[in-house]
C-alpha cells in the first residue's frame, strides 16, 4: 500500500520478532479445554447432561420483522428437540494464552516500553483466537468427528466454510454474559486451565475465548438484536431472575425503556 504499506510491514516484522521471542523464552503457554455433552432443545433453551446432572443453557430469540419467510432464530434451533426422540450433542470450549503475556506486558510497561507492551497484548489476543480456531478444527475432524473428511485450506477457514459454529456468550447470538457460568461449570475451566470469571463475567486473563460448539449443517451466526418486554419477562422467569435483573444484563439488547409503559 503506497500510504501505510511501509509502516504495516514494519509492525508485521516487529510482531514476528516478538512471536519468536515468545517461543524461545517460553513467554506464553496457550491452554485449552473442551467437552462434548448430550443435549436437547427445550423451547429457546438447551438442556445439557454432564455427569448425570442437567444444566440449562438459556437462550434468546430474534424478534424483528424479516422479509419473506425467513425465521427468527435462536441457538436452540440448531439442537434436536426432545419431542423428536432424537439424541443430540453440544460442545463447549475455553482457551487462553495464559497469564504469562499479561505479566510480560506489565514488566514492559514498568520499564516504559509501551509499544512492546501493546504488541504483546495484541499478540496474546491473536494467539487465543488462533487456538480457538485450531481446537474447533480438531473437534470437527477428530474429537466429535462430524466433519472427519474436511480438507479446507487457510482461506476456507478464514471464510468459515466449515460445518458448524462456535458462538460465544456475550456476543450477538447469545448476548447474556452470565451464561458463561454454565459453560465454566460444565468444563471446570478454572481448575483445568487457570481461566476464571470476574464478578461482571469478564474472563481473566483477558486473552481468552470461550463458547459453544454446534454441529448442525444449517447452523450459522446471527445477532439477536432488540428484544421486547415479553421475551425479557420470559427470560427472567427461566433464569430465576427478577425482570429488573434481566433488564440490567440485557440492557444493550432492550427494545424498550425499562420502567416505561411500552
Amino acid at each position: 500500500d503506497p500510504v501505510v504499506g511501509e509502516q504495516a510491514r514494519s509492525r508485521f516484522a516487529d510482531a514476528e520478532q516478538m512471536l519468536a521471542r515468545f517461543a524461545t523464552e517460553r513467554l506464553v503457554t496457550p491452554r485449552g479445554v473442551i467437552g462434548l455433552f448430550p443435549a436437547w432443545a427445550d423451547g429457546d433453551d438447551i438442556r445439557v447432561v454432564a455427569n448425570g446432572t442437567e444444566t440449562t443453557i438459556h437462550g434468546l430469540r430474534q424478534q424483528f420483522a424479516k422479509k419473506g419467510e425467513r425465521e427468527n432464530l435462536a441457538l436452540a434451533d440448531f439442537i434436536a428437540p426432545a419431542r423428536d426422540g432424537a439424541s443430540d450433542w453440544i460442545g463447549a470450549f475455553a482457551v487462553t494464552s495464559g497469564r504469562e503475556p499479561e505479566e510480560f506486558a506489565a514488566d514492559l510497561e514498568a520499564h516504559h516500553d509501551d509499544y512492546n507492551a501493546i504488541l504483546v497484548k495484541a499478540l496474546a489476543d491473536r494467539l487465543a483466537e488462533a487456538l480457538a480456531e485450531w481446537m474447533h478444527r480438531r473437534v470437527r475432524t477428530h474429537y466429535w468427528g462430524y466433519a472427519a473428511s474436511e480438507a479446507l485450506d487457510n482461506q476456507g477457514l478464514i471464510a468459515e466454510a466449515y460445518q458448524g459454529i462456535r458462538p460465544a456468550p456475550g456476543y450477538p447470538a447469545c448476548p447474556d454474559h452470565t451464561e458463561k457460568r454454565a459453560l465454566f461449570e460444565l468444563l471446570d475451566v478454572e481448575a483445568a486451565i487457570g481461566l476464571s470469571l470476574t464478578e461482571s463475567f469478564a474472563m481473566t486473563p483477558g486473552a481468552s475465548v470461550s463458547g459453544w460448539y454446534l454441529s448442525h449443517p444449517e447452523s450459522k451466526y446471527f445477532g439477536i438484536g432488540r428484544v421486547g418486554r415479553d421475551q425479557v419477562e420470559s427470560y427472567a422467569a427461566r433464569k430465576g431472575w427478577s425482570v429488573e435483573e434481566a433488564e440490567r444484563w440485557l440492557a444493550p439488547n432492550l427494545g424498550y425503556t425499562p420502567g416505561s409503559s411500552r
